[in-house]
């Protein structure tokens, strides 16, 4: 089942399935996407540029993911680092990504946000157009109505 929902999960984000998607959601999706193969490919370059090095404690994966979520998020416990050259390269790219995809993501709420509000303000003055026009519509058949009256008693 989780593979399966894995699969929709990443459908969703990239947009196969719904074409009229906005483009702000489509590119904060795939740059969620993107951030999380980065985050799984970084943990594994980290380890691999920090093998053997001295003092080194990104040993394992699991550190490593965690160093990378952590990294990406910008938040740095100070827990795990890289010591090489190379490990804090892959640092450096893990951080920018990470800046990157929280700035889209934040920047395609804010413009769903805008997007409603808009909406409503559309709706909002069709329906104050609709109201004036039949407003307008019943002026004009009280007048005629009037006129009608009118000439009815002056014929009589």
């Amino acid at each position: 089942m989780l593979p399966g929902f894995l699969s929709r999960a990443v459908e969703l984000l990239l947009g196969r399935e719904g074409r009229g998607r906005p483009l702000h959601l489509k590119a904060a999706g795939g740059a969620t996407t993107v951030l999380v193969v980065v985050m799984l490919l970084g943990s594994w370059a980290v380890i691999a540029a920090e093998h053997g090095a001295p003092r080194a404690n990104l040993t394992s994966y699991p550190k490593a993911l965690w160093w990378s979520v952590e990294t990406a998020t910008t938040v740095g416990y100070g827990d795990f680092y890289p010591v090489t050259f190379w490990g804090r390269v892959v640092g450096a790219v893990v951080m920018v990504v990470g800046i990157t995809t929280y700035g889209m993501v934040t920047a395609a709420i804010a413009t769903w946000f805008v997007g409603r509000e808009q909406k409503r303000h559309q709706l909002t003055h069709k329906t104050h157009e609709l109201c004036d026009e039949t407003a307008h519509a019943l002026h004009e058949r009280f007048d005629r109505l009037e006129r009608m009256l009118g000439a009815k008693g002056d014929g009589d």
